[in-house]
């Protein structure tokens, strides 16, 4: 073939090329780079979440063919803040006397336990530094930093449960010591008790006083934030509840856990919680609870993959009752895989299907639970059956 025929076949080959050439076109394709700009994308192709919630593994080894974890890319790398973290000691359940009272417990890497700011007394602006993982609980931990310059050493940073959407940069208040004067204006002032006040008076000072909560509810009631149950409407989403004024946070502290603020009467002691067992119970007005959601939903959702992460996490094997000996279990003994038509019970003798062995609450005995007004639901409540 002479030399103006291959030119012009090539010339022809690149004609076609450019024709079909396509932005979405790979640029390892006949060895040539393409630098375009890639095609507009739609509003609704933006909103769709196309990205996976879990992180899953080629299946290259048995233990990680099942393996799913959660992708949290927000979470910081590095080590956490040492001075405010202590040893874990392992006492592999037992107690003092050396026996075994929680069982299924022992090994496991080492670990240190992150001391979490329960009481959140330190009011004024505090800066989110950054979320990190903590291998004693489910949900992740925030790294706060206080503003207050009079603040130095150690006093100036502390953990807490982060909420969920937190990520660094966001900005947390803590109210427990009261709203700081001057931040609404007509909040907190004292009401003149006057016997000439007219109607009208009564009318518009309430007006101005309804005013003044909306202006505070919508400054302070933000993620992260904690304030009184006084002070939070109605349907709003709580977490780290307190069970006493003075008290630390004990209630709702799991991964993706939260309550609902039900009720706030003006003029009672108490406010109505649905906690996230479905329980409605009354907790003091003047304790503190954090607003919005406990983060790291999707942890209930993870899969190990083998039994030895597991024991990497510190738990040992569960032996099941039909595998034991008589003198082990109530349900071992006998030829083969028996059971001997006996009721499903623990190892202890009490019934391990929804037995129920007490009764708190309204149902049970006087003055047994004067806090809970609903029990969670139970049987047919629980599966829907029958209205809450």
């Amino acid at each position: 073939m002479s030399l103006s025929r291959t030119s012009q076949a090539c010339s022809g080959f690149l004609r076609a090329c450019k024709t079909s050439w396509r932005p979405s076109t790979t640029p390892k394709a006949f060895g040539i780079r393409h630098y375009t700009a890639p095609e507009a994308v739609s509003v609704q192709d933006a909103l769709q979440r196309t990205e996976s919630i879990f992180k899953k593994y080629k299946p290259v080894t048995p233990g990680i063919r099942h393996l799913k974890r959660p992708l949290n890319p927000h979470l910081y790398r590095g080590r956490p803040v040492r001075a405010l973290t202590i040893p874990k000691r392992k006492k592999g359940g037992r107690n003092s006397t050396g026996r075994i009272t929680v069982r299924h417990r022992g090994g496991g890497h080492k670990q240190r336990i992150r001391t979490i700011d329960f009481m959140r007394q330190t009011p004024g602006i505090h800066d989110v530094v950054r979320i990190e993982y903590d291998p004693g609980r489910s949900a992740h931990i925030a790294l706060l930093k206080n503003r207050d310059r009079k603040v130095q050493g150690i006093a100036k940073w502390s953990y807490i449960v982060a909420t969920e959407g937190m990520r660094a940069g966001h900005e947390v208040q803590s109210f427990r010591q009261g709203i700081p004067e001057g931040l609404v204006k007509g909040f907190g002032e004292e009401k003149e008790a006057s016997a000439n006040d007219n109607t009208h008076d009564a009318h518009a000072k309430s007006s101005a006083e309804n005013l003044a909560m909306g202006l505070l509810r919508t400054l302070t009631v933000r993620p992260g934030n904690v304030l009184p149950l006084r002070l939070i409407p109605p349907g709003t989403f709580i977490h780290c509840i307190s069970l006493k004024p003075e008290g630390p946070a004990v209630l709702v502290r799991s991964a993706g856990t939260y309550a609902i603020m039900v009720e706030s009467e003006e003029g009672s002691r108490y406010a109505h919680v649905r906690l996230q067992s479905g329980e409605v119970r009354k907790i003091h007005m003047d304790c503190c609870a954090t607003v919005g959601k406990v983060s790291n939903a999707t942890w209930k959702l993870r899969s190990l993959g083998k039994a030895g992460r597991a024991r990497w996490l510190g738990w040992r094997p569960t032996v099941r009752g039909v595998a034991m000996n008589a003198v082990d279990h109530p349900h071992g003994g006998g030829r083969g895989k028996s059971k001997s038509g006996k009721h499903p019970v623990s190892i202890w003798g009490w019934g391990t299907k929804g037995t129920r062995t007490r009764k708190p609450g309204p149902k049970g005995p006087k003055n047994s639970n004067k806090m809970v007004i609903h029990e969670r639901p139970r049987g047919v409540e629980k599966r829907g059956g029958k209205a809450f």
